[in-house]
């Protein structure tokens, strides 16, 4: 049997102390610590207040059966608790709502003393072990509810770029898809520099319109009647920590050109004509966007993509770590457990088989939904089974990172039996390419393969046709015109803006 080094703190919640002698023998031959609770209410106190115990030993009175509602409430108050029951054999038949209702473990009388004692031994470890084992699989905490998980090489290679990061005050763009966790690499970054002792503030420029973003940013001008003050902007309440701008693609153009002020200058515009100058805050970037085409589609300005580019984050999707999956899986699991307030679930070896099996198109933010359903449902079939229909009916899955389309009809001369709503839009998608190709052809063989020239004879900028020419993957060598009719040189057919 192990023995455990560290003091083990009992909490007995009983009516009748005199029938638990045994368990002050065993205590005390062991130099366990033990408090004693009469009630409910007591024993809820002593869990909130002082230092908690490794183990909550509940004697539940014969025919008693409203004492198992006590199991909830310490498992919402204290979700990490070890908690022991012990009951009478006519009651043994409760057994079973005693551990769906939070108890981890039964004892029912008559049991031998090296019975409780073993019990005890037992229960008492599993939740300091358990953050342990957590320590051991290189999962770092981030404030209060953040984590940062480097099971993989890929990550570790992550984790080492932010570190030289930290030393450094440049900006810096993360990359990555969706769900992957790019604000989680902004606060590591944040976390491990010297300003880890002030703010660390998210501004995710997707999710409000311009004037509302520009206030989020710079703040807002006080009335005319002086009723209301200016409010201050994030990039005044982060001074002297960091700021991530989340999405920045998203960003309108304006307000791109003002947080290159911010970069280059050191100072901004504040409403009200104010001037905030030598703005001491570190700006960091994020964006599931791609990033080129961003650009030649003029939501990013260049400059600003320059400036913020000088050092470059790339977060891999969770399908490149998938030896990540199983420890995300018991990590997400224990801290929605605590947070939901239920005894955390058990996951079976064909579960996690099959879950780093799963491609995870979501990331990390549909793993934890994953979890969060398994917690409350807890039916493997059912998991499983959901897991297999998503992926068989995923296909190619459309990733704007990585900038693939979803295969919506067959190849060129390939026949559908059927017709469908999809397969007319994907139709109309085809020969919309093909007539955009045909103009780029056109264009380029009547200015001799002379892209400025082609390009201000479509009316777009030359950005624009660089990157469909790499889209279609033409060459001057290769001839692209089909067979549809030529369209004139408009520009029509073809999405950018005009140079």
């Amino acid at each position: 049997m192990e023995v455990i080094t560290e003091t083990i703190r009992l909490l007995v919640v009983s009516r009748e102390m005199t029938a638990l002698r045994p368990l002050w023998s065993i205590a005390e031959s062991n130099s366990w610590q033990l408090e004693t609770a009469a009630n409910a209410w007591e024993a809820m106190d002593r869990v909130q207040s002082g230092v908690s115990p490794h183990l909550v030993i509940l004697d539940q009175p014969k025919g008693d059966s409203d004492s198992l509602h006590i199991l909830r409430w310490l498992r919402r108050l204290r979700p990490e608790l070890s908690i022991l029951l012990l009951c009478h054999a006519a009651d043994a038949s409760r057994r079973k709502d005693a551990l769906r209702l939070g108890a981890d473990d039964v004892l029912v009388r008559p049991f031998q003393d090296e019975q409780l004692e073993s019990a005890i031994r037992c229960l008492a470890r599993p939740k300091d072990a358990q953050q342990t084992e957590v320590a051991r699989e290189n999962i770092e905490p981030l404030g209060e509810r953040g984590f940062f998980v480097c099971a993989s090489r890929l990550m570790q290679k992550l984790r080492a770029q932010a570190e030289l990061l930290a030393e450094t005050d440049v900006p810096v763009l993360i990359l990555g898809e969706k769900g992957t966790g790019k604000d989680t690499a902004a606060r590591l970054i944040h976390q491990l520099s010297v300003r880890s002792g002030f703010r660390f503030l998210k501004v995710n420029c997707a999710a409000l319109p311009g004037d509302l973003l520009a206030k989020e940013m710079f703040g807002a001008e006080p009335s005319v009647n002086g009723s209301i003050q200016r409010t201050r902007g994030e990039l005044e309440i982060a001074e002297k920590g960091t700021i991530l701008f989340d999405e920045v693609a998203e960003m309108p153009i304006h307000l791109q050109s003002r947080l290159l002020d911010v970069l280059q200058d050191r100072s901004c515009e504040l409403p009200g004509g104010e001037t905030m100058a030598g703005a001491y805050v570190r700006v960091l970037a994020s964006s599931s966007a791609n990033i080129d085409h961003a650009l030649a589609e003029k939501k990013l300005r260049e400059d600003l993509y320059y400036r913020l580019s000088a050092f470059t984050v790339h977060v891999p999707p969770l399908r490149q770590r998938k030896e990540e999956v199983r420890v995300l899986l018991r990590h997400f699991m224990h801290c929605q457990a605590k947070h939901y307030g239920l005894p955390p679930r058990e996951f079976s070896a064909q579960v996690i088989q099959a879950c780093q099996s799963y491609s995870w198109p979501g990331n990390l933010a549909e793993l934890s939904i994953f979890v969060k359903r398994y917690l409350v449902a807890g039916e493997s079939d059912a998991v499983l089974s959901e897991l297999d229909s998503r992926q068989s009916n995923r296909g190619v899955r459309q990733h704007g990172y990585e900038d693939s389309q979803q295969a919506e009809f067959p190849p060129d001369g390939v026949e559908q039996a059927e017709a469908s709503p999809s397969s007319l839009k994907s139709l109309v998608h085809g020969i919309k390419c093909e007539t955009e190709r045909n103009a780029i052809a056109l264009a380029l063989e009547k200015t001799g393969w002379n892209r400025k020239a082609a390009a201000r004879l479509l009316r777009v900028s030359y950005r624009t046709l660089l990157y469909k020419i790499e889209q279609y993957e033409m060459k001057s060598s290769d001839s692209f015109l089909s067979p549809l009719p030529a369209v004139p040189m408009s520009g029509a057919g073809i999405k950018g803006k005009v140079s």
